[in-house]
């Protein structure tokens, strides 16, 4: 059987398919690691492609030899919206050299194929091209192994402000990826 991975950069079209994946994927993974509680009043708002990202030019998407995506993420020079602070470590200070990874997403069916790994190192061959010397990430508590397999270094926890009322728990983790 052929395990073929395609990656490209996103285009504003994939939203529909990134909109699936996400859907498909973080119910299922977070639920171990997040409770009922928060997981009902997030999902509906973590769980939703970013327009923005899709035609940044910074964002990529991995499809299976059939063509469905089975994998996504990016990096922003910009924070995500609604991080309660920097917190240490995550000076953005202008020529900061840093980089934001942000919605990486890999099919609940297909983890531990190289999928997110293969995302991960377009990410970093990208951010290099711009510069970028250290990526920042606010992870999911579940993907911080995946994280630190990639050489992250995990700093802290912090709360990502979601809606008024509304935070969601994560791990700020960061690695360099240029001296």
């Amino acid at each position: 059987m052929d395990h073929t991975i395609t990656l490209r950069r996103a285009r504003l079209s994939d939203l529909a398919g990134v909109d699936r994946l996400l859907q498909r994927s973080y119910p299922r993974l977070l639920k171990a690691d997040y409770p009922p509680s928060t997981l009902v009043l997030c999902l509906p708002i973590i769980a939703r492609a970013k327009p923005d990202l899709l035609q940044s030019g910074r964002y990529f998407v991995a499809e299976d030899e059939a063509g469905h995506l089975i994998g996504a993420g990016g990096w922003s020079g910009a924070r995500p919206q609604g991080e309660a602070s920097a917190g240490e470590g995550a000076v953005d200070a202008p020529g900061a050299e840093i980089g934001h990874v942000r919605h990486v997403a890999v099919d609940p069916d297909r983890l531990r194929a190289g999928i997110g790994r293969a995302v991960m190192g377009e990410v970093f061959v990208d951010a290099l091209r711009h510069g970028i010397r250290w990526l920042d990430c606010l992870s999911t508590r579940t993907a911080v192994p995946f994280y630190q397999s990639l050489g992250f270094r995990v700093l802290h926890e912090v709360e990502i402000g979601l809606a008024p009322g509304i935070v969601f728990p994560a791990v700020r983790v960061m690695r360099q990826i240029a001296p």
